[in-house]
């Protein structure tokens, strides 16, 4: 069986991030590893996320899991509900990805959705966003 091909997945439109947000589910993420680069305007998790386009198709076999990177940019932002760094070992579960955008595109809101309730909100000045395995 040949290796898959890692995922490369990147969007300006609030319709692909729906691809993206499928891609992420039930990633983990620990605390420590979100990252908001105020100068670069530019917030990253580094997630381990499951697989879903080469998921098994029968009961019993295991799934995978890859280390993945999930980018956003043009960031100006970030606000936090129920999540803490203050346990950079606490692992986070995502659970979707959404934008919301402003009454003036192209700005608008990508919000973060983890277990749990906890949300995180970046407010962009577009949809720039990538998923790289």
């Amino acid at each position: 069986m040949t290796e898959p091909k890692p995922l490369r997945l990147f969007t300006e439109e609030a319709e692909d991030l729906k691809i993206i947000a499928a891609a992420v589910q039930d990633s983990v993420v620990k605390a420590g590893n979100l990252k908001y680069e105020q100068k670069q305007r530019r917030f990253t998790l580094e997630i381990n996320r499951y697989r879903w386009e080469t998921a098994p198709t029968r009961k019993g076999q295991p799934g995978e899991r890859v280390r993945a990177i999930l980018g956003f940019d043009g960031v100006m932002a970030v606000k936090t509900r129920g999540i803490t760094k203050a346990d950079p070992e606490l692992i986070l579960s995502l659970l979707n990805v959404e934008f919301t955008p402003d009454a003036e595109p192209p700005g608008g809101k990508v919000t973060l959705l983890f277990a749990g309730d906890g949300e995180l909100e970046l407010t962009v000045e577009a949809l720039d966003a990538t998923l790289l395995d």
